[in-house]
C-alpha cells in the first residue's frame, strides 16, 4: 500500500540545535523536499500534480482492461511518477508540521495541502476498482510479461482487496470525505497531545518530558510523574473517548458496508501477512506471559526491595545503577560503531543521517511526542525525528529508527510502489538495529553489575516490545468488539484497558488510581488501528534471525541486505526462507520468545 504520512509514535530540556546539555543536536534541513512552502518548485509541483490526475484518468479511465503489457507498464509508470509527487509535498508539509503542531500557520499548510492532495487525486480513485474488474485469466496473462511481472507483488494485494471493494461512487466518496473524517480526528489528537502540560515539581513539562521522568533515578520523582500524567489523561479523558469512539464506529461501518469479516482484516491485507500467523503469534506471547514479563517483573521487585511494583517502578533503573546522561556524540558513535561492526555498509548507509540534516532530535514545544523515520519518496532520502533527552532508551530508539532508515534506504531501489514494506517486515530492521547496539554494548560490559544493567535493560526493551504490545493488541481487539455493541464511556475504555493490563504485567504489580486512564495517549490506536503487533512480529523475526546470525550462517549479511533491498517486492515467508526460517509454522514464534526467557534466566542465575 501507498504509505500515508507517518505518526510519532509515543519544555525542560528543549534544545533548538544550538549546544545544550546533550551537545548539539541536529535539526532538519527539508531543503532537499523543497525550500519553502511559497517555493516555486513547490507551486509547479501541485500544478502538475492536479493536472496530471486528470490527464491520467482522462487516458486510462475505462481502458484498463483493453491495455497491453507496453500500455500497462506506461500507465504504471505514470501513477508511480504521481505518488511521488503527491508523497513528496505530502511529506514536506507533514515533516514541517510535525515540527511545531502548535503553529497555526504550518496546521493551515497541512490541511491545505491534504484537501487540495485528496481533491487532485479524486480521479483516480477508479484505477483500483476497475483494474481489480479484469477478469483473473487476462490478469495473469498480461502479467507474465517479465516488465510488468516485477510489479505483480504490487498488483497481488491490490486484488487481494477485490472481495472488500464498493461502488465507484462510494469509494469516490469515502476518499474525498477522508479529510473531514478520520484525518480530522487525528490532527484533534496530535494537537491535543502536543499541547498538554504537567507540571511536576513545580516545573511544566511536555508529554514526552513527563513520560520520561518514569525512568528517572528518584523514586519519588517518578511516582509525582505517574500521578500527574494521571490527571491530566483524567482531565482530558472525554475528549479522548470522543475521539476513540468515533474512529471506532466510522472504521466499524467501513468495514461492514465492505464486509469485511473482522476488524483486523484490512490491517492484515495491507500487512500481506495471514490471520492465522497473527493469531498464532499473539496466542504464544500471552502463553508467556508467565514465564517473561510476570517472573521479570517479580525478580525487578526483590531488586528494588518492594513488595509490591507500581506503574512508576516498571522501567525504573536498577538499584546501583548510576545517573547517567549520554551526550548525542557518544549515542551517535555507539550506534555507528555497532552497525559498523556487523557490516561497514550499514555504517555508510547510516552516516549521511548524522551529516546531512536527516535527523530532528532536540525536544522542542509545540514538536510533535515520540519518534519515527518517514521514508519521504524514493527519489529523495529518509529523515528521522527523534526526542533526545540522554537516556540509555533514547540511544536504543536512534539505533531503533536508524535501522529503518537504513532499511528505507535500500528499499528505494525497487521505485515508489515496491519500496513500501509491509508493517510486520518494516520493523525487523529497526529492532535488528537495536539488537546489534545492545549486542556490542553487551560485549564491552567490563564487570557482572554492568551486564546485569545492560540485560535488564534489553529485557524490559523486549517486555515492551513483545508482551506490551501485544497487551495493546488485545486492548484494541476489545474495544472494537464492544463498540461495535454501542457507545462507550470513558469508564468502559478503562476497564478493557486494565484488564490487559493486570493480565500481560501481572502479580507483581498493584495499579495505582488513575493508570486506568493510561490508554489515552497511545498514538497508534488512533492513526493506524492494529499497528502494534507488528512490533511483537518484529522482534520475534529479529530474534530468530540473529540466533543465524550468532550461529554463523553463511553469507548472512549479504542475504540480510537482499532482504532489507527487496521492500514490499517478496512475501514473508520468500523472504525469510534464505535464513532457513518460516513464520508461518507455529512453533517459530516461540523460539524468539525463548531468547527473552534466556535473558531472564541469566538474570535469575546472577542472584543465586
Amino acid at each position: 500500500m501507498t504509505r500515508p504520512f507517518p505518526q510519532p509514535l509515543s519544555d525542560a530540556n528543549a534544545n533548538a540545535g544550538g549546544a545544550g546539555p546533550f551537545g548539539l543536536l541536529p535539526e532538519w534541513d527539508l531543503s532537499d523536499l523543497y525550500t519553502a512552502p511559497d517555493a516555486p518548485e513547490f507551486t509547479r509541483d501541485m500544478k502538475w500534480l492536479e493536472q496530471e490526475c486528470a490527464a491520467f484518468a482522462a487516458d486510462y479511465q475505462g481502458r484498463l482492461a483493453t491495455l497491453d503489457a507496453a500500455a500497462m507498464l506506461a500507465c504504471t509508470h505514470r501513477y508511480e511518477a504521481i505518488d511521488i509527487a503527491a508523497g513528496r509535498i505530502m511529506s514536506y508539509i507533514g515533516l514541517r508540521y510535525y515540527q511545531n503542531t502548535m503553529d497555526a500557520v504550518r496546521a493551515k499548510q497541512m490541511s491545505d495541502a491534504q484537501d487540495a492532495i485528496t481533491a487532485y487525486t479524486a480521479p483516480l480513485v477508479f484505477f483500483s476498482l476497475e483494474f481489480n474488474r479484469i477478469d483473473d485469466a487476462a490478469y495473469e496473462a498480461l502479467y507474465a510479461d517479465p516488465a510488468l511481472a516485477r510489479y505483480k507483488p504490487v498488483t497481488d494485494r491490490m486484488r487481494a482487496m477485490k472481495p472488500y471493494q464498493l461502488s465507484d461512487e462510494l469509494e469516490k466518496f469515502l476518499h474525498d470525505q477522508s479529510v473531514a473524517g478520520s484525518a480530522a480526528w487525528n490532527r484533534l489528537f496530535d494537537e491535543t497531545t502536543a499541547g498538554l502540560e504537567f507540571t511536576v515539581d513545580g516545573e511544566v513539562l511536555s508529554l514526552e518530558a513527563t513520560t520520561t521522568l518514569l525512568q528517572d533515578y528518584d523514586r519519588a520523582k517518578r511516582e509525582a510523574a505517574a500521578k500527574e500524567l494521571a490527571r491530566v489523561f483524567g482531565a482530558n479523558i472525554k475528549l479522548f473517548a470522543r475521539v476513540h469512539n468515533t474512529l471506532a464506529k466510522e472504521k466499524e461501518i467501513e468495514d461492514r458496508w465492505r464486509k469485511l469479516p473482522t476488524p483486523q482484516t484490512a490491517r492484515h491485507l495491507s500487512n500481506d501477512v495471514e490471520p492465522e500467523v497473527v493469531q498464532a503469534l499473539r496466542d504464544a506471547v500471552v502463553a508467556a506471559y508467565p514465564r517473561l514479563s510476570h517472573r521479570y517483573y517479580a525478580l525487578k521487585a526483590k531488586w528494588l526491595g518492594l513488595e509490591k511494583l507500581q506503574v512508576w517502578d516498571r522501567n525504573a533503573p536498577l538499584p546501583g545503577e548510576a545517573p547517567r546522561t549520554i551526550g548525542w556524540e557518544e549515542a551517535k558513535s555507539t550506534v555507528l560503531n555497532a552497525y559498523g561492526a556487523f557490516a561497514p555498509k550499514m555504517a555508510e548507509i547510516a552516516q549521511p543521517f548524522f551529516d546531512k540534516g536527516w535527523i530532528d532530535a532536540g525536544v522542542k514545544p509545540g514538536k510533535a511526542p515520540g519518534a519515527f523515520a518517514h521514508p519521504t519518496v524514493v527519489t529523495v532520502h529518509p529523515y528521522v525525528m527523534l526526542n533526545y533527552l540522554g537516556k540509555p532508551r533514547d540511544v536504543m530508539t536512534l539505533a531503533h529508527e536508524l535501522g529503518h532508515g537504513v532499511h528505507q534506504v535500500l528499499a528505494a531501489g525497487q521505485g515508489a510502489l515496491l519500496s513500501d514494506t509491509p508493517l510486520t517486515l518494516a520493523e525487523t530492521a529497526s529492532v535488528f538495529g537495536e539488537m546489534l547496539t545492545f549486542r556490542a554494548l553487551l560485549d564491552a560490559a567490563k564487570t557482572p553489575e554492568e551486564r546485569k544493567t545492560l540485560l535488564a535493560g534489553k529485557v524490559e526493551d523486549m517486555i515492551n516490545t513483545v508482551v506490551r504490545q501485544i497487551a495493546f493488541y488485545d486492548f484494541e481487539c476489545k474495544l472494537h468488539a464492544a463498540r461495535a455493541e454501542g457507545e462507550l464511556t470513558p469508564e468502559d475504555i478503562n476497564a478493557l484497558w486494565m484488564s490487559v493490563q493486570a493480565e500481560s504485567l501481572g502479580p507483581a504489580f498493584e495499579f495505582m488510581p488513575g493508570y486506568e486512564t493510561f490508554w489515552t495517549y497511545i498514538p497508534h490506536f488512533v492513526h493506524s488501528p492494529f499497528y502494534v503487533y507488528a512490533y511483537a512480529f518484529g522482534d520475534g523475526l529479529v530474534n530468530a534471525l540473529y540466533a543465524a546470525y550468532a550461529g554463523g550462517l553463511p553469507d548472512f549479511q549479504e542475504k540480510y541486505f537482499e532482504m532489507l533491498k527487496a521492500g514490499g517486492s517478496k512475501h514473508h515467508k520468500a523472504l525469510l526462507a534464505p535464513f532457513g526460517l518460516d513464520a508461518t509454522d507455529p512453533a517459530f514464534w516461540n523460539k524468539g520468545l525463548e531468547m527473552i526467557a534466556g535473558f531472564i534466566d541469566e538474570l535469575e542465575a546472577m542472584e543465586a
